[in-house]
């Protein structure tokens, strides 16, 4: 989709209300992903030791514990699923005819009958990860790509393995998402280049920003991260999440035993205000009640699932204490915050107000332990356990109306989706990086007595928008 930049000017009683929308030209709309990809990936538990059985019973305890309800409706399959050699004499995709007797078409089928997506793994180069012959995509992306639709495969996620001579990554990737796209069936685009690239949010729904996850809290430099390793790699690009197009630090390991629970519980925390997308990786037969408290925790997952796909921020940095701060977009005075514990002792962390841009009397509310701690002015100080983190959710009182005979500014709107407020060249706020299906709402204007009527205009440099008075 073309973006553009529009203006929309508001003449109320002669005074002049100026909204500058400034589009994101970076983001690939597909229409696929609005908000973050949950699932469950086959690899972190199983690696390459997966068959039709475990998927089916994996498809079903999705159902009966309560993670499709909860959100998690991708069942991706990862490396290893093909037969060896990987395809047939007409060079078509097949799948292992022992481990998978019936075929990708009808495990597919039993997926999502089960109300479920299916998700499966491939490789731009010669050979996936786990070197099977011919199981890369190299060469063979349009017939790959139109393989998968007539399968119903609703998610691919695109390894970087085995990359032949003189082969360049963009491009590779540009010709899978091209075959996508004309495949004829709506796939989530999942890149797996294992490190940002500023062309990936114009190529893919998400993208890999760090090596692979550890079942570990911190790993040092390793190229396999660690939980916080992941954080800190993930942080750096929080400018390129939006709606459809996410910054992905990998998979979650919470259930496979490597962490502590408070470990597990701030990677499901910081992956929520990351806007990551959330895929388990743990034998979901046999986990545990506090595993599924994790994963299950639908206050928690709605800050990760929050339409207006802000990625949160780190704003606050001390001796290993950290405040983070993520806005929600159902409410312009809603927000989410996390105080995050790197130490290896209980602490005590302090959220100031003007931190986080907000003041007057606050309400906290606890997500972790489900609970309103009451309002405060000023600030809120939670102690928090080691590795641990305490997310909350705050909201401010009320606004008053704004007064229509006055300068409005941009962030003063009452509800939005998709967008971001920005320093405008011409002083004070404007509206970025709007999209299709993006807005904002203005609904807490006072116009009082005496106001007969008010122009709008709007000037948009491609055909098309629409504005609502």
């Amino acid at each position: 989709m073309k973006k553009v930049r529009a203006v929309i000017t508001l003449v109320l009683l002669g005074l002049t209300f100026t909204i500058i929308m400034a589009l994101n030209t970076g983001a690939w709309d597909n229409g696929l992903a609005k908000t973050p990809p949950m699932g469950w990936n086959s690899w972190n538990i199983f690696h390459g030791d997966i068959n039709e059985t475990k998927i089916k019973q994996i498809a079903d305890t999705m159902v009966s514990s309560g993670m499709k309800d909860a959100g998690y409706v991708y069942l991706n399959l990862d490396d290893n699923w093909m037969a060896n050699p990987a395809r047939d004499s007409n060079g078509n995709l097949r799948a292992d005819p022992t481990r998978f007797p019936n075929g990708i078409k009808a495990l597919s089928d039993y997926v999502h009958a089960k109300g479920l997506k299916l998700g499966i793994y491939g490789c731009r180069g010669t050979m996936t990860c786990m070197n099977v012959p011919q199981s890369g995509s190299k060469g063979y992306e349009d017939k790959d790509a139109k393989t998968f639709a007539s399968w119903g495969i609703d998610y691919l996620k695109y390894d970087n393995c085995n990359i032949p001579n003189g082969s360049d990554m963009k491009t590779d990737y540009q010709k899978m998402q091209t075959a996508l796209a004309n495949c004829g069936r709506p796939i989530v685009f999942s890149i797996c280049a294992w490190g940002y690239q500023s062309w990936m949010p114009a190529t893919g729904n998400l993208w890999r920003t760090t090596g692979d996850i550890a079942d570990k809290w911190d790993n040092g430099t390793e190229w396999f991260k660690g939980i916080i390793n992941a954080i800190d790699g993930n942080a750096q690009y929080t400018s390129s999440a939006a709606p459809g197009a996410w910054n992905d630090p990998d998979m979650l390991e919470i259930g496979n035993g490597g962490c502590t629970t408070e470990e597990y519980r701030t990677q499901m925390s910081m992956w929520s205000m990351m806007a990551s997308p959330l895929i388990a990786g743990n034998d979901i037969r046999t986990m545990s009640q506090t595993t599924k408290d994790i994963l299950l925790n639908k206050e928690v997952i709605a800050i990760d699932q929050d339409p207006a796909g802000v990625q949160g921020k780190r704003v606050k940095s001390a001796n290993g204490l950290e405040v983070w701060v993520k806005s929600l977009g159902t409410n312009g005075t809603t927000k989410a915050v996390a105080l995050l514990n790197r130490n290896s002792t209980t602490s005590n962390i302090t959220v100031n107000w003007s931190d986080i841009g907000v003041s007057g009397s606050v309400t906290v509310r606890d997500l972790w332990a489900k609970a309103d701690k009451g309002s405060f002015t000023g600030s809120y100080t939670a102690s928090v356990p080691s590795h641990g983190t305490v997310l909350l959710k705050i909201s401010t009182e009320p606004p008053a109306p704004v007064d229509a005979t006055k300068q409005i500014e941009a962030e003063n709107y009452s509800n939005q989706s998709g967008i971001q407020t920005e320093t405008c060249s011409e002083g004070g706020e404007d509206v970025g990086f709007i999209e299709n299906g993006d807005y904002t709402v203005y609904s807490n204007v006072d116009f009082g007595d005496g106001v007969g009527g008010f122009q709008a205009r709007v000037a948009s440099a491609t055909s098309g928008g629409n504005i609502e008075i």
